[in-house]
């Protein structure tokens, strides 16, 4: 542990000490690899404390990933703030968000990691990311009909699965391969679902 994590750990209470290395310990070794041990031992505390606020390992799991879901919130209020009255232009700056957020998880998304590693259905913290997936999915849903989207729903599901293709893709070829172009794809995707993208296709038609 460098001298500023120790520091910050310090200052922090015992709970938020655990909450904080174990993610860290999680993104570095992988769910499995880590054992409370080694999480109580970094964060400062011992294993009889760890387990006083969470009972359990799986539950240590699940309170982490719930955490990493909290950050979402501000990111839908700052597309309203930011673009006022215009879903539209929300739903783009979406796109070039993600992408950036994408970009910048260099051991993927803890999400989409945690149920890689835990394909286990009742697992606590399984239920965690679907409960997150089903409320990220409604909420582009809903953006995508504010933003006069016809098949709203068709066109969520499309720019989430694409979203989750080019994180895979970055994790397995890299930042320069196909993963690179997400923004431009799915850019793409959104005119096709517009009534301008259909508009153009209609010509197209009547035209040939």
């Amino acid at each position: 542990m460098g001298n500023d994590e120790l520091v910050s750990c310090c200052v922090k209470r015992p709970r938020e000490r655990i909450i904080e290395m174990a993610q860290l310990l999680f993104r570095k070794h992988g769910i499995r690899g880590v054992g409370v041990d080694a999480i109580a031992e970094e964060a400062g505390t011992n294993k009889m404390t760890l387990y006083r606020h969470f009972g359990s390992k799986d539950e240590l799991i699940a309170e982490c990933l719930r955490e990493t879901a909290r950050t979402a919130d501000p990111f839908w209020q700052e597309l309203e703030q930011n673009f006022p009255g215009d879903p539209m232009a929300q739903l783009h700056e979406w796109v070039r968000a993600v992408a950036t957020y994408a970009s910048m998880e260099a051991g993927g998304c803890d999400l989409v990691t945690a149920a890689f590693e835990l394909p286990e259905p009742n697992h606590p913290a399984r239920q965690v990311v679907e409960a997150f997936k089903h409320d990220q999915r409604q909420k582009l849903i809903a953006l995508c009909r504010k933003a006069g989207i016809g098949e709203a729903e068709k066109l969520a599901d499309t720019l989430g699965l694409l979203l989750e293709g080019a994180r895979v893709n970055r994790r397995s070829v890299g930042p320069d391969g196909p993963s690179a172009r997400f923004v431009a794809l799915a850019e793409a995707v959104i005119f096709s679902f517009s009534t301008a993208g259909k508009a153009e296709r209609v010509g197209e038609t009547e035209g040939a």
